[in-house]
């Protein structure tokens, strides 16, 4: 059970050493600028390979969970699917339900793991596999792997990392669980914390944030809901900015800090913005509503910025 590109190499892999009865994933649906109706990653991959794809809007419905128990499944695999498993799915198959997490549980439960870790600054992540409860990301763990994030990470980047991660985590899951050598490890719940979905005004930068918070937040929101900023009332999509400096840079000794989203800097390497603490922030590559993405350095070209320029909402 998956649905987005993130769990294509666990279904590959998976697909290398076991017999797959079916897969199931998201109903199709419109995306896109021209709202095409498109097949999630894991339903072209399926269907590639001939194997059978379940795609129910719900698995609460006894039609659904009929559908689903005519396959006869030994064990049921769930990486990024988003349904909510009831109990009777939970219960279907001998061997249970196990899941492929992003992140290191209890930490990051929830439907945002990689981006929160990022947002959070975690020197640290992984991927957990665990055996399904009704919880949110609450059952035993089976195996957990680290990896180290980087200060550049993107989440785009780590999901490409973890994919491969999980994909090689739950193949030496199967194994040692198919021969019971694994023994399923309970979760601090003291220690849980959630990783919710975002919603588009999650994206909007507050300049009295630190320039460090805000680094995170640019690379964390890739590619939903975005990062963004306001320039004279146009909405301007942040794609990747880098920490420049401390307070004090650009100004003459004695004067005061540039209040929070005005521009000190602006030329072919970027915009430097001022946020909270007095510290800068160089904006590197940007996109104007309808636009496409771009350097700073191209952008300015047709779209002056001057040194003094508030960004942000209330400019």
């Amino acid at each position: 059970m998956g649905t987005p590109e993130f769990s294509v190499p666990t279904l590959e892999a998976v697909a290398d050493r076991h017999q797959i009865v079916a897969v199931a994933t998201r109903p199709d649906k419109p995306r896109g600028r021209g709202q095409q109706v498109t097949a999630s990653p894991v339903k072209e991959w399926a269907l590639r390979h001939g194997i059978p794809v379940l795609q129910p809007a719900t698995l609460r419905s006894p039609e659904a969970q009929e559908q689903l128990a005519s396959t006869s499944p030994e064990v049921i695999v769930v990486v990024a699917y988003g349904l909510i498993l009831p109990a009777e799915v939970l219960s279907m198959p001998a061997r249970g339900c196990i899941n492929v997490h992003a992140s290191l549980l209890p930490r990051h439960r929830g439907a945002a793991p990689i981006a929160r870790a990022i947002l959070s600054g975690d020197r640290i992540s992984g991927v957990t596999t665990m055996l399904m409860d009704e919880g949110l990301d609450t059952g035993p763990i089976l195996l957990q792997k680290e990896d180290p994030l980087d200060s550049r990470d993107t989440t785009p980047q780590v999901a490409a990392r973890f994919a491969r991660l999980g994909a090689e985590l739950l193949i030496e899951t199967l194994d040692r669980w198919g021969a019971g050598a694994l023994e399923p490890t309970p979760q601090d719940d003291a220690a849980a914390t959630l990783a919710p979905r975002f919603k588009k005004q999650d994206g909007e930068i507050d300049w009295g944030q630190t320039a460090v918070e805000i680094d995170r937040q640019v690379r964390a929101l890739q590619p939903w809901p975005g990062t963004y900023t306001f320039v004279r009332g146009q909405r301007l999509r942040v794609w990747a900015a880098d920490l420049k400096s401390s307070e004090g840079e650009g100004r003459a000794a004695g004067t005061p800090p540039l209040a929070p989203g005005s521009v000190a800097g602006s030329g072919p390497d970027g915009l430097s913005v001022a946020c909270g603490g007095g510290e800068l922030l160089l904006i590197e590559e940007v996109q104007l509503a309808g636009r496409k993405r771009q350097a700073v350095g191209d952008f300015l070209r047709g779209n002056e910025v001057a040194v003094g320029t508030r960004l942000g909402s209330d400019e």
